[in-house]
């Protein structure tokens, strides 16, 4: 079964009277990968999560958890699912330990062996300090804590986590961000997310979603390089304008120039590839033969929210 991917969807729609959430939605997820499920608001995401977890049917399509259906063999799904839903529905009446042990029970362990489970995610999740504390007494990044706990108690291959940080401050986003990091050494994950730079830092691959359809599905890098071929590189040349348009204006490989003043006798000179090509050694071998001095030779990157933007926004404008 180690062939057959953690995650397989094909065709998946989900309607709902006068919309559509998921349109014909297709992917997979390979077995050990931490996949960063991205999109606006409204793009399906939850939706998604809540099929993949047998929480809700689907209108049609399909969608398979570790080769078992998400439909017709929800029991199978649901043993190797760890589901962290975004509005966590925690016990806030009882204690964290007693939570966990009777979540553990209803998963199906036994007496001994939710008693080693309980033990092992309340040492992961940083909860030990706090197992004897009521829930509804604790702050919210120990609460999303207790649901990360959750899911993880039964020791599921695959791990779901709907908005892990939403609501949690810069250190406890910190510290969800590195448990996250420890569990992908051991378990799939997929996780959705508004903060794009946990994604760059957590998940070897990214999922971007929008109205229902998926508009990318490669890593970040690759994201990035593909969005960087119209990027530009940026020089800064001791030289005057003038000297600089002429020795670069003939050159094939440009599309686009444009110069202008930078600090003291220098020029800032932006270029734009034609072909995505890197122009940074065609800049230095003309600086070079003319005998300038450059101060600046940079190719610009674009960030994960640059990508997020650029297709989100291609969209709409093409709706």
């Amino acid at each position: 079964m180690d062939d057959v991917p953690m995650i397989e969807v094909r065709d998946l729609t989900k309607r709902y009277p006068g919309r559509t959430a998921v349109d014909g939605l297709s992917f997979s997820v390979g077995r050990g990968e931490v996949v960063g499920f991205l999109g606006p608001n409204g793009a399906g995401k939850s939706t998604t999560m809540r099929i993949l977890a047998s929480f809700m049917p689907a209108t049609s399509g399909t969608a398979r958890v570790a080769g078992f259906d998400v439909f017709h063999q929800a029991d199978e799904v649901r043993r190797r699912i760890g589901y962290m839903p975004e509005n966590n529905p925690i016990h806030l009446d009882m204690r964290v330990r007693e939570f966990l042990k009777f979540r553990a029970r209803l998963k199906g362990l036994g007496w001994r062996r939710s008693r080693e489970r309980v033990d092992t995610v309340l040492q992961q999740c940083g909860l030990m300090d706090v197992q004897r504390r009521i829930i509804g007494q604790l702050s919210k990044g120990f609460r999303q804590r207790v649901g990360l706990a959750d899911a993880l108690v039964h020791e599921p291959d695959l791990i779901i986590l709907d908005e892990p940080t939403i609501g949690l401050d810069p250190h406890q986003i910190r510290a969800v961000r590195t448990l996250i990091k420890q569990l992908g050494e051991r378990h799939t994950v997929l996780l959705s997310t508004h903060i794009l730079s946990e994604v760059e830092m957590t998940c070897s691959r990214v999922l971007i979603m929008n109205r229902g359809r998926i508009l990318a599905a490669d890593t970040p890098q690759n994201l990035e390089r593909h969005l960087s071929l119209d990027g530009q590189v940026v020089a800064e040349i001791a030289a005057t304008p003038a000297a600089v348009r002429e020795a670069f204006c003939d050159v094939p490989e440009i599309e686009r120039m444009d110069l202008s003043a930078a600090e003291g006798e220098y020029t800032r000179l932006a270029l734009t590839s034609k072909d995505g090509q890197d122009l940074r050694v065609v800049v230095s071998e003309l600086v070079r033969a003319n005998g300038w001095t450059l101060r600046e030779l940079t190719r610009s990157k674009h960030s994960l929210e640059d990508i997020f933007v650029h297709l989100t926004k291609a969209r709409k404008e093409d709706a």
